[in-house]
Parts: structure tokens; C-alpha cells; sequence
């Protein structure tokens, strides 16, 4: 039985752990989980092996589906891992599945780094540049403006609007921490990453679709996966659905998205000090999992790899894609959106509407000059 709305402090739990998908916060009760973890690695391996073994046990389906019938094999991994949906819920295999969607998601977003090089990144010129500033600024200020106007407040506005302009969950979840404490604070901060979370899992469904619609090429589909959809993971997903030329140039672009986070957070902080009503510190860091990319671009520029080094990277980081997106679908679930009412919905539909029209915009207009 999936645990009662109703308990909040369960919910709140639920609703931190879909920020690892990110992993830009740890939260306190999480760093003394992993405190204890460190002192006892057989406690660990046991707590994540059956979680483990069903998402690796999905991605090992999905590969031979997509194989078998010629489709996406992220669509396949995240389509089987909503029909196990329940194994998240409760019982042994929460922790592995948590474990496949953070640190092996993290893990294979590093190694596409060796996918990339400064040459690469730079013949994309100013456009991802341009349009993820054009993107994260004007969706923070239209979630405040609309939230207000919509009666649900500036910091509900605040939070979608930082969730869906950023990286999804983990976004949210950080801001929270920059917030003065207010009375709905901690339904606020649930409600944002419920619907966060699932809207970024049906766009990265129906986005392949609208670019394939619109005929982009493959740079601008990556440019648009990258500067639109809300978490890594299915950025990751839709991108690698096109191509991989698509699913690196997303990866890169989202990347940009995830490390404006510490900007924005910042700046929160002082602005919120300022008016006298912060918190007086913020649990904000830098993604350990972002450096380890940049340092894999950074090597794959300076030096000539060798291919089979190369391949073997990348077998390895596919492997953690899929199995991470397997995860993914196993912790996503329609029903949560239920009781959350329609206004809340309504704005990050909107947000999640306008960033879309933002990036395809600057993608388009570029394309045209």
C-alpha cells in the first residue's frame, strides 16, 4: 500500500530523494545515511542490490526490445519501469532503485563527457549560451509573476519557476533552503517536485516527437531537449532517442542549465538576507558529478584517447543511462498529482509551455539568420 498523503513527513522524504537525480543538495538525514554507509559497506551493498539487480534487470529488457523492434531503448527502459512502480513504494528494493536514479545516473552522466571536446562545444558558438540565460531568467520571473496573479503566491511562484527554468526536483529543493519559513513552505516544496518530476517524464515522451514534427536537425533538437526539459535523466533520455550527436549536445546545454543553480541560489540568499527574512545559511554545493564531465571534455580535448578506451566508456556510461532511467520510471507516479488541485498544475503547465516557446524561439530564430 503506497504511503497516505496525509503524513507529510513521509511524503517530504518521498518527494527529497527524487532531488538525487540531480544531486546538488544533501539533505542532513541523507549525509547521515551515507556517514553510516561509509562505516559499513556490506550494509550498504545489501541494502542496494535488490533495487539494483530489478532496474539492471529492466535495462537488460529494454535493450533487447529496442533491439528486437528498432524503438528507443530509453523510452522501452522508462516505460517498464513505471509498470514497476510499486517496488518504490515501500519494501528492499527503494534503496537500490534510489541508488541506480542518483549515483549511477551521475555516473553516466560524467562519462559522456568523453563523448565531447572543446571542439565540439565550441562550433556550437553563443547558442546554448543565449538561450539558457533567455530561458532561466525570464521562466524565474514569469513563475513569480503568474503566481501572484493566480493567487498562489510569490514563492510558490519562486519554486515552480526555479524548478522548471533550472533542473527540475533538485532546483526546487534547493531554493526551499534559501526560503524564510512561511506556513505552506513544506507543501509547497512537495507539490513543486511531484509535478516537476512528472511533467519532465511526459516531455521527454512528446518532445522527440515535436522535433521531429518541426524537422529540427540534430544540433537544434539537442539545444532544445537541453534548454527545456526539467531533470537530467530525461534530458539524457529524449536526447539519445534522436541520436547521439542530439543526446550529447542535450547533455552539454542541460549541464549549462544545472550549474546556474549555485548563481541563482546565491543570489537568493543575499537578496532574501537583505530584506531580513533568510535563513541564515544555505546547504547549497557545487555537483562533484558536473566537474568529473568537464574534466572528461577537458581530457578528451587535450588528448588523444584511445578508441578502445573511448568505446569502453561509452558501453559502460549507456549502461548507466539506461539502467538509471529504468529507475527513474520505477519512482514515477501519476497518482501523486491527484490531490495536489489544478492551479498548481495549471502554473508549472504554463512554465513548463513558456520555457518551451522561449528555447524554440532562440533555437529557430538562430537557425533563420
Amino acid at each position: 500500500m503506497s504511503p497516505s498523503p496525509s503524513s507529510s513527513q513521509r511524503s517530504l522524504d518521498y518527494h527529497i530523494s527524487l532531488e538525487s537525480m540531480e544531486g546538488l543538495i544533501a539533505p542532513s538525514a541523507q549525509s547521515q545515511t551515507s556517514r553510516a554507509g561509509i562505516a559499513n559497506m556490506h550494509a550498504i551493498l545489501n541494502a542496494v542490490y535488490p533495487g539494483l539487480l530489478v532496474a539492471g534487470t529492466i535495462a537488460v529488457a529494454a535493450t533487447w526490445l529496442s533491439q528486437a523492434y528498432h524503438a528507443p531503448v530509453m523510452l522501452f527502459a522508462l516505460l517498464l519501469g513505471m509498470a514497476f512502480h510499486f517496488l518504490h513504494e515501500e519494501g528492499p528494493c527503494r534503496a537500490g532503485i534510489e541508488f541506480a536514479s542518483r549515483s549511477i545516473l551521475r555516473l553516466g552522466v560524467t562519462l559522456l563527457g568523453m563523448r565531447l571536446s572543446y571542439g565540439q562545444v565550441s562550433s556550437l558558438g553563443l547558442l546554448p549560451v543565449i538561450t539558457v540565460m533567455a530561458a532561466v531568467t525570464s521562466t524565474l520571473i514569469f513563475g513569480v509573476i503568474i503566481g501572484r496573479w493566480c493567487g498562489l503566491g510569490r514563492m510558490f511562484g519562486l519554486l515552480s519557476g526555479g524548478a522548471v527554468g533550472i533542473c527540475g526536483a533538485s532546483a526546487a529543493l534547493a531554493i526551499s533552503t534559501t526560503m524564510p519559513a512561511y506556513a505552506m513552505k513544506e507543501r509547497d516544496t512537495v507539490l513543486t517536485v511531484v509535478i516537476v518530476t512528472t511533467l519532465s517524464t511526459i516531455a521527454m515522451v512528446l518532445y522527440p516527437l515535436l522535433v521531429t514534427a518541426l524537422h529540427l536537425d540534430h544540433v537544434q533538437a539537442g539545444v532544445f531537449f537541453g534548454g527545456t526539459i526539467h531533470d537530467v535523466a530525461q534530458v539524457v533520455g529524449a536526447g539519445y532517442m534522436i541520436s547521439p550527436q542530439t543526446g550529447d549536445i542535450s547533455t552539454y546545454v542541460k549541464l549549462m542549465r544545472v550549474a546556474m543553480l549555485i548563481p541563482v541560489t546565491l543570489s537568493l540568499v543575499f537578496w532574501f538576507r537583505a530584506r531580513g527574512d533568510a535563513r541564515s545559511h544555505s546547504t547549497v554545493t557545487f555537483p562533484l558529478f558536473l566537474l568529473g564531465f568537464i574534466a572528461l571534455v577537458a581530457l578528451n580535448s587535450l588528448v588523444d584517447v584511445p578508441p578502445f578506451i573511448v568505446t569502453a566508456d561509452l558501453n559502460v556510461s549507456n549502461w548507466c543511462l539506461v539502467t538509471a532511467i529504468a529507475a527513474l520510471g520505477m519512482k514515477t507516479s501519476l497518482r501523486d498529482l491527484y490531490a495536489v488541485g489544478w492551479k498548481p498544475v495549471a502554473l508549472m503547465v504554463a512554465e513548463t509551455l513558456w520555457i518551451a516557446a522561449v528555447v524554440l524561439s532562440v533555437v529557430l530564430i538562430s537557425s533563420a539568420g
